[in-house]
């Protein structure tokens, strides 16, 4: 049997989403195959959302909330025997430390410079953390001087203050965590993000050859260029988390040994960020169209009798729910009784559904945009509408899309990500942040029903020819017996000299 380290961050099984829906189609998909998923959190408050299949073991790495890596989701006996043989940092182990440490910050300052030297001084500072006491290490005044060091030359750290290299290094210390447990031995590693839940992947193809699979939905760091951008953190703060992550996308495009985006508009950034042509090969997402019917409006839902616009999206900027919002006042002056019916969580980003709800006061929109919050059916959203819309600043190749068409339901959303790639001809696409553009398609949508139910027949006959679960499934059986039949070829032989000199 197979053996899969699946590597996920801030989503299976924890947190319900794209990325997780894709992750309990394939474990589901290939029963044969055996998965570990090391499920890197925020903190250790995350609860499991999904139902485990008997192929499927789960590790917690909670970033937040724990001192050491290894409290958290390790078996007793594995805590125990590490915690044996980790030793206090002090004296010449305190000055390893800090020469490997400062070969991080080296690779932290120019990500572009060498990524797969940087790899190799990555599996240094695994073996020493395995080894030694990860708290002590970076708490060290060995860590705390290379740090500053660093800093008086770094591009990140430019007028930075000493609050501002705390706080820095308090972060480091959290986000090192992934590197700073034991890889289990597997065939095979696939990651769902080319961030920090990459690392043991990249540690694990350097170190033992194991191959290294990288599936993007979103472009991980166009994400965080554009999260990290919105936040109100100082500007040495925000410099130093776009650093972090334009060295472990460089890191993680440099090691893979397969790039799989799931739509080709990724391969556009994956490429000027470093990917090569012949590591790209796109699998684009599917939905079960077994699930996912057409049916007719149920006489129980709050749009029986309105004309209804039906969104399923988390509450939280990236889906740019203002502007839904705001192109839910252009549709109502068109079509007064039309009703907005979004589904999704409302814990996300609560400061962010508490905008959302005084915007929907502010423009007196109480009785025409409702915030339903999770769907006790999911399969059944989308039938409750007559369309679905996306209003989203950044996008993959969204499911809600794909299920809505599935549906029958055509759908009006903006041009981000690969949308374009599952809508063009069966749908309408307008430019992000655009609410004039939005509200106004979905009353092209909601006023013209004989074309509403041409585009609907037509949308769903696309899915059964293009987007089926099942062909994704297949497509990712078929590359996992390619790369787990090649001979592993470590990138490094061994590790006893000095890599960081």
């Amino acid at each position: 049997m197979r053996h899969v380290l699946l590597l996920t961050e801030g989503t299976y099984p924890f947190v319900d989403g794209g990325v997780s829906t894709w992750c309990n189609q394939i474990v589901r998909g290939l029963p044969d195959v055996r998965f570990t998923v090391l499920a890197v959190t925020g903190d250790v408050s995350a609860r499991q959302l999904y139902d485990l299949p008997p192929n499927v073991t789960v590790r917690q790495l909670p970033l937040w909330g724990v001192e050491h890596p290894f409290e958290w989701g390790l078996p007793a006996d594995g805590a125990r025997d590490l915690m044996r043989r980790r030793s206090s940092v002090r004296g010449d182990v305190e000055a390893t430390f800090g020469r490997l440490f400062a070969a991080l910050l080296d690779d932290l300052a120019a990500p572009e410079a060498d990524p797969l030297r940087a790899g190799r001084r990555l599996v240094e500072l695994h073996r020493f953390f395995l080894e030694h006491d990860f708290v002590a290490a970076l708490t060290s005044r060995a860590a705390w001087d290379a740090f500053r060091q660093q800093a008086a030359v770094a591009p990140w750290a430019r007028g930075a203050r000493a609050k501002d290299l705390v706080v820095c290094l308090r972060w480091l210390r959290a986000l090192l965590m992934p590197i700073a447990v034991p890889i289990p031995e597997v065939d095979l590693c696939h990651a769902t993000l080319a961030g920090l839940a990459a690392l043991p992947g990249i540690v694990a193809r350097v170190e033992r050859g194991t191959p290294l699979l990288v599936t993007e939905h979103g472009v991980y760091l166009r994400e965080r260029y554009i999260a990290v951008s919105t936040t109100r953190l100082p500007a040495t703060q925000r410099r130093f988390l776009l650093a972090l992550a334009e060295l472990t996308a460089a890191l993680t495009y440099a090691h893979a040994d397969v790039i799989s985006p799931v739509c080709a508009w990724n391969t556009r950034w994956e490429r000027r960020l470093g990917a090569s042509d012949d590591k790209l090969l796109p699998i684009v997402n599917g939905v079960d169209v077994d699930a996912f019917v057409p049916r007719d409006k149920p006489r129980t839902s709050p749009g029986y009798n309105r004309p209804t616009v039906v969104a399923a999206a988390r509450v939280f900027p990236l889906k740019d729910i203002e502007t839904m919002i705001r192109a839910a006042a252009v549709t109502r002056e068109t079509i007064p009784d039309v009703l907005f019916l979004l589904y999704g969580s409302l814990t996300a980003d609560p400061p962010y559904v508490e905008r959302c709800r005084a915007l929907v006061a502010e423009l007196q929109l109480e009785h025409s945009f409702v915030f339903a919050g999770l769907a006790p059916e999911p399969t059944e959203i989308f039938n409750q509408g007559d369309i679905g819309i996306l209003s989203s600043v950044s996008e993959a190749f969204p499911y809600t899309v794909l299920e809505a068409l599935a549906c029958a339901r055509p759908v009006a959303a903006t041009d981000v990500g690969g949308v374009s790639e599952m809508l063009d001809g069966w749908g309408i696409l307008v430019p992000p942040r655009d609410a004039v553009a939005l509200g106004r398609s979905c009353v092209t949508l909601l006023a013209d029903p004989q074309n509403r139910a041409q585009l609907g027949r037509r949308g769903r006959e696309r899915v059964l020819a293009r987007f089926r679960s099942s062909l994704v499934v297949e497509r990712y059986d078929a590359l996992y017996d390619r790369l787990t039949t090649a001979v592993p070829t470590p990138l490094l032989a061994t590790v006893s000299e000095p890599l960081a000199a």
